[in-house]
Protein backbone atom coordinates (compact mmCIF):
# COMPACT_ATOMS: atom_id res chain seq x y z
CA UNK A 1 0.00 0.00 0.00
CA UNK A 2 2.94 2.12 0.73
CA UNK A 3 4.43 1.65 -2.80
CA UNK A 4 1.55 2.61 -4.30
CA UNK A 5 0.21 5.90 -1.98
CA UNK A 6 3.74 7.69 -2.56
CA UNK A 7 3.13 7.60 -6.61
CA UNK A 8 -0.72 9.14 -6.22
CA UNK A 9 0.80 11.80 -4.25
CA UNK A 10 3.48 12.61 -6.46
CA UNK A 11 1.35 12.00 -9.39
CA UNK A 12 -1.83 14.68 -7.97
CA UNK A 13 0.79 17.33 -7.04
CA UNK A 14 2.15 17.52 -10.37
CA UNK A 15 -0.81 17.48 -11.74
CA UNK A 16 -1.97 20.43 -9.54
CA UNK A 17 1.61 22.02 -10.13
CA UNK A 18 0.83 21.92 -13.96
CA UNK A 19 -2.40 23.21 -13.27
CA UNK A 20 -1.25 26.24 -11.79
CA UNK A 21 1.76 26.65 -13.98
CA UNK A 22 -1.00 26.60 -17.19
CA UNK A 23 -2.89 29.35 -15.23
CA UNK A 24 0.16 31.44 -14.39
CA UNK A 25 1.17 31.29 -17.50
CA UNK A 26 -1.78 32.28 -19.19
CA UNK A 27 -2.37 35.33 -16.49
CA UNK A 28 1.25 36.45 -17.59
CA UNK A 29 0.69 36.52 -21.28
CA UNK A 30 -2.85 37.97 -20.50
CA UNK A 31 -0.95 40.59 -18.83
CA UNK A 32 1.54 41.70 -21.34
CA UNK A 33 -1.15 41.88 -24.31
CA UNK A 34 -0.69 45.86 -25.14
CA UNK A 35 -4.26 48.48 -23.91
CA UNK A 36 -5.06 50.37 -26.80
CA UNK A 37 -4.27 54.00 -26.43
CA UNK A 38 -6.29 56.50 -28.51
CA UNK A 39 -3.35 58.63 -30.52
CA UNK A 40 -3.71 61.94 -29.97
CA UNK A 41 -5.28 64.27 -33.19
CA UNK A 42 -2.23 66.08 -35.20
CA UNK A 43 -2.43 69.75 -35.63
CA UNK A 44 -1.85 71.13 -39.31
CA UNK A 45 -1.07 74.76 -39.05
CA UNK A 46 -1.63 76.38 -42.81
CA UNK A 47 -1.09 80.10 -43.61
CA UNK A 48 -3.75 82.05 -45.82
CA UNK A 49 -2.75 85.37 -45.75
CA UNK A 50 -1.34 88.02 -42.94
CA UNK A 51 -4.00 86.95 -39.90
CA UNK A 52 -6.16 84.44 -41.41
CA UNK A 53 -5.26 81.01 -40.99
CA UNK A 54 -6.64 77.70 -40.82
CA UNK A 55 -6.10 75.09 -38.24
CA UNK A 56 -6.91 71.68 -39.04
CA UNK A 57 -6.76 69.02 -35.61
CA UNK A 58 -8.08 65.35 -36.48
CA UNK A 59 -11.49 65.60 -37.90
CA UNK A 60 -11.80 69.37 -36.91
CA UNK A 61 -11.06 72.41 -39.16
CA UNK A 62 -10.77 76.08 -37.02
CA UNK A 63 -10.57 78.93 -39.10
CA UNK A 64 -8.56 81.94 -37.79
CA UNK A 65 -10.05 85.76 -38.93
CA UNK A 66 -11.00 84.71 -41.96
CA UNK A 67 -11.01 87.47 -44.76
CA UNK A 68 -10.01 87.97 -48.54
CA UNK A 69 -13.04 86.15 -49.92
CA UNK A 70 -14.09 82.18 -50.47
CA UNK A 71 -11.52 81.70 -52.98
CA UNK A 72 -8.82 81.92 -50.60
CA UNK A 73 -10.01 78.77 -48.35
CA UNK A 74 -10.92 76.79 -51.77
CA UNK A 75 -9.71 73.12 -50.46
CA UNK A 76 -9.84 73.36 -46.73
CA UNK A 77 -12.42 71.61 -45.10
CA UNK A 78 -15.72 73.27 -44.36
CA UNK A 79 -14.91 74.81 -40.76
CA UNK A 80 -16.85 73.66 -37.11
CA UNK A 81 -15.05 76.76 -35.30
CA UNK A 82 -14.32 80.47 -36.76
CA UNK A 83 -12.44 82.27 -34.53
CA UNK A 84 -12.39 86.33 -34.65
CA UNK A 85 -10.46 88.69 -33.00
CA UNK A 86 -11.37 92.47 -34.43
CA UNK A 87 -13.68 94.60 -36.14
CA UNK A 88 -10.70 95.55 -38.34
CA UNK A 89 -10.90 94.55 -42.09
CA UNK A 90 -7.82 92.40 -42.01
CA UNK A 91 -9.33 90.57 -39.14
CA UNK A 92 -13.13 90.26 -39.94
CA UNK A 93 -14.93 90.31 -43.31
CA UNK A 94 -19.11 89.64 -42.97
CA UNK A 95 -19.24 89.23 -47.08
CA UNK A 96 -16.05 86.83 -46.85
CA UNK A 97 -17.93 85.02 -43.47
CA UNK A 98 -21.62 84.91 -45.96
CA UNK A 99 -19.49 83.52 -49.02
CA UNK A 100 -18.55 80.25 -46.74
CA UNK A 101 -20.28 76.97 -45.96
CA UNK A 102 -20.84 78.26 -42.09
CA UNK A 103 -24.19 76.24 -41.66
CA UNK A 104 -22.74 73.84 -39.25
CA UNK A 105 -20.45 76.35 -37.84
CA UNK A 106 -20.18 78.65 -35.01
CA UNK A 107 -18.41 81.68 -34.78
CA UNK A 108 -16.23 82.75 -31.47
CA UNK A 109 -16.51 86.51 -31.54
CA UNK A 110 -15.78 89.56 -29.05
CA UNK A 111 -18.99 91.49 -28.50
CA UNK A 112 -17.65 94.53 -30.97
CA UNK A 113 -17.33 92.12 -33.59
CA UNK A 114 -21.45 90.86 -33.37
CA UNK A 115 -22.55 94.08 -33.04
CA UNK A 116 -21.17 94.45 -36.80
CA UNK A 117 -23.34 91.31 -37.84
CA UNK A 118 -27.02 91.28 -38.85
CA UNK A 119 -29.47 89.30 -36.72
CA UNK A 120 -31.24 87.90 -39.99
CA UNK A 121 -27.28 86.65 -41.19
CA UNK A 122 -27.89 83.02 -40.04
CA UNK A 123 -24.50 82.90 -38.63
CA UNK A 124 -24.24 81.02 -34.84
CA UNK A 125 -22.59 83.30 -32.55
CA UNK A 126 -20.58 82.52 -29.16
CA UNK A 127 -19.61 85.91 -27.65
CA UNK A 128 -16.83 85.95 -25.34
CA UNK A 129 -15.07 88.95 -23.37
CA UNK A 130 -11.49 89.23 -21.89
CA UNK A 131 -10.95 86.80 -19.58
CA UNK A 132 -13.43 84.17 -20.71
CA UNK A 133 -12.97 80.44 -20.95
CA UNK A 134 -15.37 78.26 -22.98
CA UNK A 135 -14.87 74.76 -23.99
CA UNK A 136 -16.42 74.07 -27.45
CA UNK A 137 -15.85 70.64 -29.47
CA UNK A 138 -13.21 69.46 -27.14
CA UNK A 139 -11.18 72.93 -27.41
CA UNK A 140 -10.48 74.74 -24.78
CA UNK A 141 -11.02 78.54 -25.73
CA UNK A 142 -9.58 81.61 -23.50
CA UNK A 143 -9.89 85.21 -24.58
CA UNK A 144 -7.33 86.92 -24.04
CA UNK A 145 -7.19 90.63 -23.95
CA UNK A 146 -5.26 92.72 -26.94
CA UNK A 147 -5.14 96.33 -27.21
CA UNK A 148 -2.26 99.25 -27.19
CA UNK A 149 0.09 100.97 -25.33
CA UNK A 150 1.73 103.53 -26.87
CA UNK A 151 0.01 106.72 -26.57
CA UNK A 152 0.26 107.52 -30.64
CA UNK A 153 -1.43 104.33 -31.16
CA UNK A 154 -3.97 104.50 -28.57
CA UNK A 155 -6.78 104.91 -31.34
CA UNK A 156 -6.02 101.46 -32.86
CA UNK A 157 -7.04 98.95 -30.63
CA UNK A 158 -9.11 100.10 -27.22
CA UNK A 159 -8.55 97.66 -24.28
CA UNK A 160 -11.38 95.43 -23.93
CA UNK A 161 -12.79 95.63 -27.23
CA UNK A 162 -11.00 92.80 -29.40
CA UNK A 163 -9.44 89.15 -27.83
CA UNK A 164 -6.69 87.29 -28.34
CA UNK A 165 -6.93 83.46 -28.37
CA UNK A 166 -5.23 80.50 -26.37
CA UNK A 167 -6.85 76.84 -27.74
CA UNK A 168 -5.81 73.55 -25.81
CA UNK A 169 -5.45 71.53 -28.55
CA UNK A 170 -5.02 68.25 -26.66
CA UNK A 171 -2.24 68.59 -24.81
CA UNK A 172 -0.95 71.78 -26.75
CA UNK A 173 -1.66 75.42 -26.10
CA UNK A 174 -1.71 77.58 -28.95
CA UNK A 175 -1.70 81.73 -28.85
CA UNK A 176 -3.09 83.90 -31.68
CA UNK A 177 -2.24 87.35 -30.54
CA UNK A 178 -4.32 89.68 -32.66
CA UNK A 179 -4.13 92.98 -32.78
CA UNK A 180 -1.80 93.99 -29.20
CA UNK A 181 0.99 95.49 -28.38
CA UNK A 182 3.54 94.00 -25.44
CA UNK A 183 1.33 94.04 -22.87
CA UNK A 184 1.26 92.60 -19.50
CA UNK A 185 -1.56 89.67 -20.09
CA UNK A 186 0.71 87.99 -22.91
CA UNK A 187 4.07 88.23 -20.52
CA UNK A 188 2.46 86.29 -18.40
CA UNK A 189 1.03 83.48 -20.47
CA UNK A 190 2.16 79.95 -19.09
CA UNK A 191 3.02 76.73 -20.79
CA UNK A 192 2.19 78.31 -24.83
CA UNK A 193 3.39 75.95 -26.96
CA UNK A 194 3.18 77.46 -30.11
CA UNK A 195 2.32 81.66 -30.15
CA UNK A 196 1.56 83.49 -33.23
CA UNK A 197 2.55 86.85 -32.44
CA UNK A 198 1.54 89.97 -34.35
CA UNK A 199 4.89 93.02 -35.25
CA UNK A 200 3.66 95.53 -37.31
CA UNK A 201 3.65 99.61 -36.68
CA UNK A 202 1.90 101.45 -36.12
CA UNK A 203 -0.97 99.57 -35.69
CA UNK A 204 1.00 96.90 -33.39
CA UNK A 205 4.45 96.86 -31.83
CA UNK A 206 7.71 96.69 -33.05
CA UNK A 207 10.55 93.51 -33.84
CA UNK A 208 11.95 94.71 -30.57
CA UNK A 209 8.99 94.64 -28.50
CA UNK A 210 7.67 91.27 -29.92
CA UNK A 211 10.57 89.73 -29.11
CA UNK A 212 11.27 90.80 -25.86
CA UNK A 213 7.67 89.90 -24.45
CA UNK A 214 8.10 86.53 -26.05
CA UNK A 215 11.61 85.62 -24.72
CA UNK A 216 9.82 86.56 -21.27
CA UNK A 217 6.79 84.41 -21.41
CA UNK A 218 8.57 81.54 -23.22
CA UNK A 219 6.52 79.46 -25.64
CA UNK A 220 7.90 76.19 -27.52
CA UNK A 221 7.61 77.57 -30.79
CA UNK A 222 6.89 81.18 -31.50
CA UNK A 223 5.36 82.22 -35.43
CA UNK A 224 5.88 85.84 -36.57
CA UNK A 225 2.71 86.89 -38.18
CA UNK A 226 0.61 89.92 -39.13
CA UNK A 227 3.75 91.73 -39.84
CA UNK A 228 3.10 93.88 -43.09
CA UNK A 229 2.44 97.11 -41.99
CA UNK A 230 2.22 100.72 -43.60
CA UNK A 231 3.93 101.26 -45.12
CA UNK A 232 6.83 98.83 -43.92
CA UNK A 233 7.11 95.26 -43.72
CA UNK A 234 8.82 94.37 -40.44
CA UNK A 235 12.21 92.35 -40.30
CA UNK A 236 11.13 89.11 -38.82
CA UNK A 237 15.22 87.75 -39.67
CA UNK A 238 15.94 90.52 -37.13
CA UNK A 239 13.05 88.61 -34.85
CA UNK A 240 14.52 85.36 -34.94
CA UNK A 241 17.83 86.95 -33.95
CA UNK A 242 16.88 88.67 -31.36
CA UNK A 243 14.67 85.52 -29.60
CA UNK A 244 17.17 83.28 -30.44
CA UNK A 245 19.83 85.65 -28.35
CA UNK A 246 17.72 86.15 -25.49
CA UNK A 247 16.36 82.50 -25.39
CA UNK A 248 17.94 79.66 -27.84
CA UNK A 249 15.41 76.96 -26.74
CA UNK A 250 12.29 79.26 -28.58
CA UNK A 251 11.84 77.70 -31.88
CA UNK A 252 11.04 80.92 -34.13
CA UNK A 253 8.74 78.82 -37.36
CA UNK A 254 8.36 81.20 -40.63
CA UNK A 255 5.52 80.30 -42.42
CA UNK A 256 4.71 82.07 -45.64
CA UNK A 257 1.60 84.97 -44.86
CA UNK A 258 2.19 86.46 -48.09
CA UNK A 259 2.05 84.58 -50.99
CA UNK A 260 0.91 86.86 -53.31
CA UNK A 261 3.70 89.41 -52.95
CA UNK A 262 7.26 89.27 -53.17
CA UNK A 263 9.10 90.74 -50.22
Amino acid sequence: MKKTAIPLVLALGLFLGCKGDKKQTEQTVESEIPLEIEAEPSLQIIPVEHASAVLQWGDLTLYIDPVGGKALYMGQQVPELILITDIHGDHFSLETLQELDTQNTTLVVPQAVADLIPADSGLKLEIMANGDKKEMLGIGIEAIPMYNLRKEALKFHDKGRGNGYVLSLGDERIYFAGDTEDIPEMRTLENIDKAFVCMNLPYTMTVEAAADAVIEFKPLEVYPYHYRGSPDVSDVIRFKELVNAGDPNIKVVQLDWYPQEDF
